[in-house]
């Protein structure tokens, strides 16, 4: 048995910041931005919240699966946003559902969130732990941006996505996943720090960093690599792929992924020209807008990898 992929849903915030507003505000060009990354615009949240979106793109996973939730193991959501420190956005998830059965956790693997999350489900399903599973990419990173820095602001986009997984004879053919902590720095935003009776220091909150030539490097290295892997792993050749969807971090990512894999750049779907980087909301956003635009067939077998912070890389080979 194999957990598969039945059904998906998406939340986007339903403010849309285009490059020439940034313009207004950042010390950059929209013709800087495009050259540099392909991004066009990206939803900025307002009275959208991490938790608000992952219920959202959960209730509209569950009624694309046309199950209850009430019927789910797992509730398992990627993020680096959550609105609390504890408790889980999955927890909250999964009051706001009603989902009484379901075990609930977060997964923190940034941009490779929601493949962990669908690692850790095929694990479950494989041991015969769980039948039934929802996994969810959500992110508010306008919150963690320094707005002042052209070189991060710029490039994320808030916004959830969410996918629901049953068991069943065919679904994920293999999942391959990686981290290389020695790299960690190149992305990075640090947490509160030390603060108690016995040490001062300051309350004031980080913002994200980012060293985007080392995660470039990490990417267009790793990603080829870990597909081919993957592909060798679930005996799928990647002439056999109808679409390779990838965290969607920046355009020229994309194409040096595909000119390794050796497959035309049609078969890479692509959305953060709108949404820019959503982190663990990348995948599964993506995924929901090509599943309801009706470009997949059951049986059309596909590609998901996700890539970050950490540094992380997700991979998963499966037949939809």
């Amino acid at each position: 048995m194999s957990a598969r992929i039945i059904g998906t849903g998406s939340c986007l915030p339903s403010l849309v910041v285009d490059n020439r507003k940034l313009e207004e505000i950042v010390d950059t060009t929209d013709e800087w931005i495009r050259s540099r990354t392909g991004i066009e615009s990206r939803h900025i949240a307002v009275e959208e919240t991490t938790t608000s979106m992952a219920i959202a793109a959960a209730q509209a996973a569950l009624e694309d699966a046309g199950i209850s939730a009430g019927q789910l193991d797992l509730i398992l959501v990627g993020t680096i946003s959550g609105d609390c420190v504890f408790p889980a956005t999955a927890c909250q998830v999964q009051s706001a559902l009603g989902a009484e059965r379901a075990v609930a956790f977060d997964i923190s693997a940034a941009c490779a969130g929601f493949l962990f999350g669908l690692g850790i489900v095929d694990a479950y399903m494989k041991a015969g732990r769980i039948r039934t599973a929802l996994v969810i990419g959500a992110e508010t990173l306008s919150k963690m941006m320094d707005w002042k820095d052209r070189s991060t602001c710029v490039l994320f986009g808030d916004g959830a996505g969410a996918a629901v997984l049953r068991e069943e004879e065919q679904g994920i053919l293999s999942i391959l996943q990686a981290s290389d902590g020695q790299k960690g720095d190149a992305l990075i935003c640090e947490n509160r720090r030390v603060n108690n009776p016995y040490r001062e220091n300051s309350n004031e909150l980080d913002y994200t960093k980012m060293n985007g030539q080392e995660v470039y490097r990490f990417a267009v290295r790793t990603v080829p690599q870990s597909i081919e892997k993957a592909l060798d792993e679930a005996g799928v050749g990647a002439d056999e792929i109808k679409y390779f969807v990838l965290h969607q971090a920046n355009i020229r990512i994309l194409e040096a992924v595909a000119k390794r894999l050796g497959q035309p750049f049609e078969k890479f779907p692509t959305n953060l020209q709108k949404c820019g980087n959503i982190s663990a909301g990348s995948v599964p956003v993506l995924l929901d807008e090509i599943n309801r635009a009706g470009k997949l067939q059951r049986g059309d077998k596909i590609v998901l990898a996700g890539f970050g912070a950490g540094l992380t890389c997700g991979t998963a080979v499966l037949t939809w």
